[in-house]
């Protein structure tokens, strides 16, 4: 085997191993748990509760997604190593995407704690779409879109859940 192909099986590795377990973390931390958190937000104008709602969600979203990741497979047959790596990897990576937007429903003012954490959720979007292109060299605007319409659908199921209470 050549240098090259080392190098090359090793990014390879690095990008089945420990890359797509943080972006599928991510990826699942922000979108998933849009909808507690602001629909709680949007029933109660309430900061203090969608900190708590956001809290409890991204901490049991990433536990959830640690174990699921850590059970699906041994990595013997996949490749995809050690299943306590990646389930750590992207039960972080679910509990960082769902923490970063829960974080501004600490501030006490209502509006501004929501506008806050709407530009959170946007900065996430571009940041997912950028580690997309980055290392799964997809279009960043595709991958920005694609994104973008999962949170627009989260979004719009949380406004009308909160907006019903």
């Amino acid at each position: 085997m050549a240098r090259g192909d080392t190098a090359t099986g090793d990014a390879q590795l690095f990008l089945l191993q420990r890359v797509q377990p943080a972006m599928t973390g991510l990826i699942d931390g922000s979108l998933s748990t849009l909808a507690p958190i602001f629909s709680v937000a949007l029933a109660t104008h309430n900061p203090h509760y969608a900190f708590f709602a956001g809290l409890a969600t991204a901490i049991g979203a990433g536990v959830s997604m640690a174990f699921s990741e850590g059970l699906s497979d041994t990595g013997d047959l996949t490749g995809r190593g050690n299943p306590y790596g990646r389930g750590a990897i992207t039960g972080g990576g679910t509990f960082l995407g769902g923490i970063l937007h829960t974080l501004p429903f600490l501030i006490p003012q209502y509006s501004l704690a929501l506008t806050v954490a709407v530009a959170v959720v946007a900065f996430e979007l571009l940041g997912l779409a950028w580690l997309r292109w980055r290392f799964f060299h997809t279009g960043f605007l595709r991958s920005f879109a694609t994104v973008t319409l999962g949170g627009t659908v989260i979004a719009g199921i949380s406004a009308a859940l909160g907006a019903a209470a």
